[in-house]
Order: structure tokens, then sequence, then C-alpha cells
């Protein structure tokens, strides 16, 4: 069996962690009022740059595992799934829809891996700073009068979305975190042997960055319960 390399487990655990305390900050903002920690440096921080890292990390996992067509269409085939979810709850709540998310973008850079991986490292390179320094540079500028482009970072004016990750740049900070991984787990081998991840903080992170998917497709309901149990009984 192959072993796994724990400090990507980690993480990604500790991205996913982050993210359902934000998501559970904005639940609790929208409906209790004010909540003081979503002006938090935590907050700002895992709203502006975890998903940047969340990519960095895929990039390089992708460069260690099989099967990326595989994976990609269990990924994207997710992302529908919450993108008809969160349609049906717009209907009853303040939730906006999911137009093209995470597990969108995610699924369609698995699916150009088998293309992209053949670009030698320099192309690679090229590829990934000209995808990302437009989609940052214009992000929320690109408008189009339809949704066609919202794949793409291109955006009708006063679009909404609860998650929205365009492929620029997210496809860009993919291609980066694949470099990375060519470059720093040439041997596909953990960086750091000799640490005990078994045990602790570090178990834990890697447990949750294991079943990262499945904590993501039910973290929202599982939140939104709560939370709506806390208003019920307050």
């Amino acid at each position: 069996m192959k072993k796994r390399i724990w400090e990507l487990d980690a993480l990604r655990g500790l991205f996913v962690i982050g993210m359902i305390l934000c998501h559970l900050m904005m639940l609790l903002d929208q409906t209790f009022g004010p909540f003081a920690w979503i002006q938090g440096s935590f907050f700002t921080f895992v709203s502006q740059w975890g998903g940047v890292l969340f990519f960095l990390i895929s990039g390089i996992c992708i460069t260690l595992g099989h099967h990326p067509i595989r994976r990609g269409l269990v990924v994207l085939a997710c992302g529908a799934v919450v993108s008809a979810v969160s349609f049906l709850l717009n209907r009853w709540t303040m939730m906006d829809p999911v137009y093209f998310g995470v597990l969108h973008c995610l699924g369609v850079c698995m699916l150009l891996w088998p293309v992209l991986q053949r670009l030698p490292c320099w192309a690679m390179a090229v590829l990934a700073v000209a995808i990302i320094v437009p989609g940052v540079l214009f992000e929320g500028q690109m408008t189009v009068s339809h949704y066609w482009g919202v794949a793409l970072g291109f955006t009708p004016l006063g679009f909404t979305a609860s998650d929205h990750f365009p492929l620029m740049p997210f496809l860009g900070f993919f291609l980066a975190g694949a470099l990375l991984g060519k470059l720093l787990y040439k041997k596909k081998e953990t960086l750091f042997p000799n640490v005990h991840s078994e045990y602790g903080l570090f178990a834990f992170f890697c447990a949750v960055g294991r079943w990262s998917l499945p904590l993501y497709l039910l973290h929202q309901p599982v939140l939104m319960g709560i939370v709506r149990l806390l208003e019920a009984m307050i």
C-alpha cells in the first residue's frame, strides 16, 4: 500500500477546518446580526488566501496521484450536486447559488491535467503566470451581459454567488502547485519523515484532509441545521 504524504493531508485538513469556521461565522452573522470575528484577521486570511493555498496543494497532489480524469469527473459531479442544492436553497434562504465553485474549478483542472502535464516546466510556469496575473488584476472587473463566462471569471453586472472560483486565476495556482510538486516531491515521499504524524493534532488534520470532499459536501447543511436550531432556542 502506497504511503500517503502526511503534510499535504494535514495542510488540506487545516484549510477545510478554516473554511468550516468561516462559513459558521458567516451563518451566525446572517442569522444573529453583526458577528465581530467576521472582521477579524483569521476570517480575512482564510477568505482571501485559503482558496489559493488549497489549489496550490491540489496542484502538488495531482503530480503524485493517478487517474486524474476519473477523479476530476467525480469532483465535477459533486460540484453539480452542490449547485443543484444551492439553487433549491436560494428559494427559501438568503444563500446565493453556486454557479462555478471550488469543486467545479478543481474538477476542470483535474480533467485538463493529462494534457497540461505534457508541457515542459518553463512553459507550465509561463502559462500559470499568464492565467494568474489577469485573473488577480481584473477580479470582478471582467463583466459581460450573460453567464457564459462565469467559469473563466467573466461575470454579469451585479453577479453574486456563495462560492465562486473561476479558472482565472485558480487554474494558474493549480499549475503553480503542480510545478512545486514536480520540484519538491520527485521521490513522491514526505519531506518530513521524522515527524510522528499519527499522533495529536497532526493525526487530526491528516484525517480531515483525507476526508475533505465528503466534509465539504456535508458541512453546509449541518452548520445550517445547527444555526437554525440555535435560532429556535434563543
